[in-house]
């Protein structure tokens, strides 16, 4: 699906419609020292194994992709769930 690179949307900070820039939401790299982390990694060593069951098959063939918004006018950005698509051009 093609999308435009700007749209006009409602801002919260302007409190108005203006025009903002549209781009793909991806995912910042994990800390590896983060508590959720450590306390996972301390529950798969061992004999113990996996922690939750692993997924042998996923069910669902795409993800929903998130959508980031920019104002242009004070560079609020705001984020919102987009849709379920395999791929998204903007």
């Amino acid at each position: 699906m093609k999308m435009e690179k700007e749209m006009r949307k409602f801002c919260p900070r302007c409190k108005t419609h203006t025009m903002q820039s549209v781009a793909i939401y991806k995912k910042g790299k994990d800390r590896t020292v983060a508590e959720g982390a450590r306390r996972h990694a301390e529950d798969k060593k061992g004999y113990g194994g996996q922690k939750f069951p692993e997924l042998k098959r996923t069910a669902k063939t795409t993800k929903k992709i998130t959508l980031r918004y920019t104002c242009k006018t004070c560079q609020r950005k705001t984020m919102k769930e987009g849709r379920r698509i395999r791929k998204l051009e903007i």
